[in-house]
């Protein structure tokens, strides 16, 4: 039998609010969720995966449109998989060259930690 967890169970174990699990299904990233008899959501341990991978892609910048696009293209079925690793590579690109950015500024702060330290250990006369 299959593992379901309640809306609620769900947000315990993502800590996404409720309301973001709803507003998801609502913008059609989590078409696989099914409902009881009651209309209750069911989500399964495969939706939890979906989940996480939606919450991967949205946390490293991918806007809910493209991952709205993806989620499509993998509800079509096998004949998409070319496309999704062509959205996910492209997709990955943005990520680094995010990190590149956030290094290079990074290393920004870190070069004025080390100046206004000196600056100030000097004035103090250490």
């Amino acid at each position: 039998m299959t593992t379901s967890y309640s809306i609620k169970q769900v947000s315990e174990k993502t800590k996404l609010p409720s309301h973001t699990l709803r507003y998801y299904e609502k913008e059609g990233l989590l078409p696989f969720v099914k409902r009881s008899e009651g209309g209750i959501r069911r989500f399964t341990d495969d939706d939890l995966d979906w989940l996480g991978l939606i919450c991967c892609l949205k946390e490293t910048g991918m806007s809910i449109k493209q991952i709205k696009e993806f989620v499509d293209l993998s509800v079509q079925g096998k004949g998409t998989l070319k496309q999704r690793c062509d959205i996910l590579i492209e997709h990955k690109k943005n990520v680094e060259n995010e990190i590149q950015a956030m290094q290079k500024h990074l290393q920004k702060v870190t070069t004025k930690i080390s100046h206004f330290t000196a600056q100030y250990e000097k004035q103090a006369g250490r």
